[in-house]
């Protein structure tokens, strides 16, 4: 990552695509978008967000034409899976150096490593966010593509923790309590688990439920 502003060439753009666009430019990235769809083109060219050029990103010509050799990032962003391995292979192909991001629609983006120096499944976070709308006392952060979940956890009145030091405590092996009762420190061994309390809990995908229940009561 350098420390200036960063030159992105996006393919795509639907709903998962243009609010990484309008991000990228709220950062203030410069940021070129290529996509197909004359509709969707003309919406994104009102908006002012990004340099808009119509044309579909799978063809060399048109990669050449956002001018990949020049940029510093091309996220293939679109909903269809063989499009995007098609923009990172041919983008690698185009310039080495380019770093290429793919958004796999599989939650098994470990499949798709070989095609992309990053992939990336948007719809992980997005179950994150439903979920953390339901269960108001146990709020995930949203942000993260891998199976690491980062939640808010409020310990029950009744919960297996409830007033005990996290020294005392079986955590499962994969998850990690990160901050103290105020929020102030990082957490230690002596650490006491007050119930009405709200931690930031580091999880695992695997132990979630467990570590639910710990909390729950």
């Amino acid at each position: 990552m350098t420390n200036g502003p960063l030159r992105v060439v996006v393919v795509g753009s639907g709903p998962v695509a243009l609010r990484a666009i309008k991000q990228l430019d709220d950062h203030g990235h410069d940021v070129v978008v290529v996509e197909r769809d004359p509709e969707q083109l003309a919406e994104l060219e009102a908006a002012y967000v990004a340099t808009a050029i119509e044309g579909d990103a799978t063809r060399p010509s048109v990669l050449a034409q956002a001018d990949v050799e020049r940029a510093d990032v091309v996220a293939a962003l679109t909903d269809t899976m063989g499009t995007n391995v098609a923009v990172c292979t041919t983008a690698k192909r185009i310039d080495p150096g380019t770093r290429t991001i793919l958004r796999s629609t599989y939650p098994d983006i470990e499949e798709f490593a070989p095609y992309a120096d990053q992939v990336v499944f948007p719809e992980r976070a997005g179950g994150r966010v439903a979920v953390t709308a339901i269960e108001e006392d146990f709020g995930a952060l949203t942000g993260l593509s891998g199976d690491l979940e980062v939640y808010e956890l409020r310990v029950a009145e009744d919960a297996p923790v409830a007033g005990k030091r996290l020294s005392s405590v079986s955590l499962p092996q994969g998850s990690l309590v990160v901050s103290d009762e105020n929020g102030d420190t990082v957490a230690s061994a002596d650490t006491v688990l007050q119930a009405g309390h709200t931690y930031v809990v580091a999880v695992e995908g695997r132990v979630a439920d467990e570590v639910m229940n710990l909390f729950r009561g």
